[in-house]
């Protein structure tokens, strides 16, 4: 699977949290969690559009081979890119996370479908034929290339929301 992506500062986050509960201040935890997730949505919506614009080839048919249009009429990039989620947990184990929701892509689409995606390979039975198998190639670790794109930004920017927190608490 393209792996999740987490902004994890996990003792000053844990710090922070206790914090938070000592002195009750539920607004600020709830503004906190908003800024870290505003933080991750550039992330996700970068994943979206990269998945959506993902060149995917084909080696092509041979002489003779006959072709046909697609079974199926819901697009693999677009099913996708609909399962990419945020969630920011300021609890037990906090932080912001970037992740595919197995559960939103449709029965038809396999993880391991979307882990060779990365890899820059998709191999599948034509028409669901299991003796025949086509391959497709497109741009490996486009998840992993985006994700590392982001993650400076990101980072920065959940420690500016720690500290204005922080500051704001004590």
């Amino acid at each position: 699977m393209p792996a999740s992506f987490q902004i994890l500062g996990t003792g000053q986050l844990l710090e922070l949290q206790r914090k938070l509960r000592a002195a009750g201040h539920e607004n600020i935890r709830s503004s906190m969690q908003r800024r870290i997730r505003r933080a991750a949505e550039p992330l996700r919506n970068d994943l979206q559009s990269t998945v959506r614009g993902l060149s995917i080839q084909s080696a092509g048919r041979g002489a003779g081979k006959r072709g046909g249009p697609s079974p199926t009429t819901r697009p693999l990039r677009a099913s996708i890119a609909q399962a990419i989620r945020i969630s920011v947990r300021t609890g037990g184990n906090p932080g912001a996370r970037v992740w595919l929701d197995k559960g939103l892509l449709p029965p038809d689409i396999p993880m391991g479908v979307v882990n060779r995606l990365n890899e820059g390979r998709l191999r599948h039975p034509v028409f669901g034929n299991k003796r025949r198998w086509a391959q497709q190639n497109t741009t490996p670790l486009w998840w992993d290339k985006t994700v590392r794109k982001h993650t400076p930004r990101i980072t920065s920017e959940v420690a500016r929301v720690l500290d204005d927190v922080r500051r704001r608490i004590e």
